[in-house]
């Protein structure tokens, strides 16, 4: 049951995306920063983690996740250090996968050698 919450949850966030995309002259990249700053205000509330708590990676490998990640990050930075843990909280919780992405990106770009189009 866990898999179906999962498919559902990251699912639906992929069909509100590909809706935005069809139906508005919101490019790719504003739609991505949208989601992430949804998932940031979402995270702050402390909605996000409930959505996280039903459907398992199916809401925290998406980008709106991936905002959940650098509001908990700001907010237990800000506990800790004060004002100052703004700026850093959410490069120290995300920066294991920020650091993945670039690795990754790098590899597939020598193993594939990508051609400007």
């Amino acid at each position: 049951m866990d898999y179906v919450k999962a498919f559902i949850v990251g699912g639906g966030i992929c069909v509100i995306g590909q809706i935005l995309i069809d139906k508005t002259k919101l490019t790719s990249a504003r739609i991505l920063v949208l989601f992430v700053v949804l998932g940031c205000l979402l995270g702050g509330l402390g909605w996000y983690d409930k959505l996280i708590d039903f459907a398992g990676a199916g809401a925290s490998v998406p980008l709106p996740g991936f905002g959940n990640t650098l509001a908990k990050g700001v907010m237990a930075e800000v506990d800790a250090r004060g004002f100052a843990g703004a700026l850093t909280g959410g490069l120290k919780s995300a920066a294991g996968g920020i650091t993945a992405a670039i690795v990754f990106a790098f590899l597939a770009a020598v193993i594939f050698s990508p051609k400007e189009k």
